[in-house]
């Protein structure tokens, strides 16, 4: 085969396997606006409704470990059509859904197929493209996998307004078949092993890193472990690693081989992407509620907020991985975009109750602009020197930290806002009685007085809109210092040569 022709398969696998991404990233969070919908269509209470988010997200971070092994086991090939196929057919499912029970069957088995879409999109990248040129590859796979989560609020926003929210599962159609025809034109097919079953070790991941899920996702909702089923499930996720971690470094064969955290490169970048997710994640999970609530945006125009960010870190995935991995140390350009993520966070923390719309949106483009310096040279470094035959079990490890670093940051920001509104509305009340000349000077313009029944029921508004702001605001500050302090670790890296091709280490 010629280059040229060999260069054009090329190019469509870039296609399909970033279209087959984007199905997984977008669907992680369009759901999130249409959610309120949802709720009202099936009769739902809140806690209810949580289950179509939370069924598909740890059904998907249970299944992603096991890609590689999957993909050893079935062919790498028959593997991402079946997860595109199954992924669009349980997308109909859950547009088609009649109640809250049956949705959230759907989504669970939609995270299940939907798991395997990102490692395996990875790994067919990195085999695709030859180790000099994998910049460029993971730009492009960045825009669909770091962008699409992104846009994915916008997207449903003016779905759910304009249409319905069935429309954000039906969306998906026709991304996947577009997909699957791409990819069922030029994926070569690939050898399968005769691979035993570790139903011990799977059981023992599924308990850890499901229980783990469940914690984070339902445990402000349930006060933590002032739940019973918090504590109960906290202790099953530990028992469950523990066991899990135990049986791995003893077991002849594993689900998933944990000596790839003895490279250095692996180990750290797992590490600092998660931080990097739970920085970025945490502020786009409350930046829609910051400004719907607190500062009166409507829906459309809050999903309306994240265009810059997306448009930003779209042209910087774009010149990372064409232009700046070639000529500058990866560890540098990760420092930048840690850096640059600190900063949006903190402009985020700056602001007061009269911000306008681009003081909300100009902090997104920065934290943007970080996205493409992180992601790329991140995505670089961890496979710097792992094997080809080892690309898919360690792409789906790789995201798997990612997906769990986003839930983390959620989780956190969650509880970082309620329990931040509890302190600050004791402090600012201690603060504000009949008696304080600022109190009296707030009430005057209106002919109040503190000590009145209408006065003090302002005051205790306002003590409530401030005592929130605090509390956001301390949030975005934390975020921006988690990614500040995650840069250290680049300095335990290792590195090539910038526009040098990297030294493959067998394994």
């Amino acid at each position: 085969m010629t280059p040229s022709a060999t260069s054009a398969i090329n190019k469509v696998i870039v296609v399909a396997v970033v279209l087959s991404a984007v199905l997984e990233v977008l669907d992680s969070t369009i759901v999130n606006v249409a959610l309120p919908h949802i709720q009202a269509a099936f009769g739902a209470t809140s806690d209810q409704a949580t289950w179509i988010l939370t069924s598909y997200i740890v059904s998907a971070v249970v299944v992603m470990p096991l890609t590689g092994f999957v993909a050893r086991r079935v062919g790498r090939r028959r593997l991402i059509l079946t997860a595109v196929t199954g992924f669009a057919v349980m997308s109909i499912m859950c547009g088609l859904s009649w109640s809250l029970e049956t949705i959230v069957v759907f989504r669970l088995a939609q995270g299940m197929f939907g798991a395997f879409l990102i490692p395996l999109s990875q790994s067919i990248l990195f085999d695709a493209f030859p180790r000099e040129k994998r910049g460029q590859a993971m730009a492009v796979f960045g825009l669909g996998v770091v962008v699409a989560p992104v846009l994915g609020p916008t997207v449903g926003a003016i779905l759910t307004e304009y249409f319905t929210w069935r429309m954000v599962f039906f969306v998906n159609l026709p991304v996947a078949a577009m997909a699957l025809l791409l990819l069922a034109g030029e994926l070569p097919d690939d050898e399968t092993e005769e691979i035993k079953i570790d139903w011990k070790g799977l059981a023992l991941l599924a308990l850890g890193i499901g229980c783990l899920q469940f914690v984070l996702d339902q445990g402000e909702t349930k006060d933590w472990l002032s739940s019973r089923v918090i504590q109960v499930a906290a202790i099953a996720s530990v028992l469950g690693a523990l066991g899990f971690i135990a049986h791995g470094l003893t077991a002849k064969t594993s689900v998933v081989d944990l000596r790839l955290f003895a490279d250095r490169n692996f180990a750290l970048c797992n590490l600092i992407i998660a931080g990097f997710a739970i920085s970025l994640f945490g502020g786009i999970a409350i930046l829609p509620t910051f400004v719907q609530n607190l500062l009166d945006y409507p829906v459309i125009v809050s999903g309306h907020l994240f265009i810059p960010r997306g448009i930003a870190a779209g042209l910087s995935m774009v010149l990372t991985g064409a232009v700046l991995v070639t000529r500058f140390d990866p560890r540098v350009l990760a420092g930048v975009g840690l850096l640059l993520t600190a900063l949006g966070n903190f402009m985020l923390g700056a602001l007061n109750m009269n911000a306008g719309f681009w003081q909300l949106a100009w902090p997104g483009a920065v934290s943007g602009l970080g996205m493409g310096l992180v992601f790329v040279p991140m995505s670089i470094l961890a496979f710097e020197s792992i094997s080809q035959t080892r690309q898919d079990e360690a792409s789906g490890l790789f995201n798997v930290t990612r997906q769990l670093g986003s839930s983390i940051g959620i989780s956190l920001v969650g509880t970082w806002v309620v329990r931040g509104l509890q302190t600050n509305t004791a402090v600012l009340s201690q603060n504000v009685t009949p008696y304080n000349p600022a109190a009296q000077a707030y009430l005057q313009p209106l002919g109040l007085t503190p000590d009145s029944a209408e006065g003090a029921a302002i005051l205790g508004q306002e003590i409530a809109r401030q005592a929130e702001l605090i509390s956001y605001l301390t949030v975005f500050n934390n975020l921006g210092l988690l990614a500040f302090a995650t840069i250290p670790l680049l300095f335990f890296c290792r590195a090539s040569k910038p526009g040098t091709q990297p030294t493959v280490h067998a394994h």
